[in-house]
């Protein structure tokens, strides 16, 4: 299998969790190697002699969910909404690298994020759902923008039970709200800023209207 001549490089890094949902810490540098992503439980790689491959290398003490997202991609299969998967490592699972720019790159950059994003995105949890899967923990790091389509990133947690809402959310603040942003650069402040009240959403604002309604005092959306 071609993409096991990254292995060795793999091994030489280590990525490590932080506390409050904070991004991973990705501790080693191979030259081959070329950080694509970073989550709050892994990094993404490219190998460079190979890069038609994603690699995403778990924190040392999330390694558990390695073996439950290559089921999960196992049981989706053939889907133009996901990622191809090819196999996993001991840290790491291995799928097909995707062109693009997630939708928080988007907002960031004030790239247009079109209707039919939303609709690919209902349609690939309906898909999901098919398969006797949960589609949850979708949000715009997990979402790609792909010649005007969507593609969905991280399916680790379709294995939980219950309703994060995050797409839900996501959803209607695209619907109410989007366009007052659309084609304008969001600084990078405002947004992590908004992420982070968002995690703290349920415990001050319990309805997402009050929680909008205190994103709106920022002043960005007009």
């Amino acid at each position: 299998m071609q993409w096991e001549i990254a292995i060795e490089s793999l091994s030489k890094i280590t990525v490590l969790s932080n506390p409050n949902n904070e991004p991973v810490t990705i501790i080693g540098e191979v030259e081959d190697l070329k950080c694509i992503g970073v989550g709050t439980d892994a990094a993404v790689f490219q190998y460079l002699a190979a890069p038609q491959y994603a690699y995403k290398v778990y924190a040392k003490d999330k390694v558990d969910k390695v073996k439950v997202e290559a089921e999960v991609y196992q049981k989706i299969g053939d889907s133009p909404f996901f990622s191809t998967y090819y196999g996993s490592g001991e840290t790491f699972i291995v799928v097909s690298y995707e062109e693009g720019k997630t939708l928080y790159d988007c907002v960031l950059q004030g790239i247009h994020i079109p209707e039919q994003v939303v609709n690919d995105v209902e349609l690939a949890r309906d898909f999901v759902r098919s398969k006797e899967l949960n589609p949850r923990d979708i949000h715009l790091k997990n979402i790609l923008l792909q010649n005007g389509r969507a593609k969905i990133l991280d399916v680790s947690e379709y294995v939980q039970p219950g309703n994060d809402l995050r797409w839900e959310h996501l959803k209607k603040g695209y619907e109410e709200y989007y366009h007052l942003i659309d084609g304008k650069s969001v600084p990078f402040w405002i947004v992590e800023t908004v992420r982070k009240w968002y995690h703290q959403q349920n415990k001050y604002f319990p309805f997402f209207d009050d929680f909008m309604k205190l994103v709106q005092k920022l002043n960005f959306m007009k």
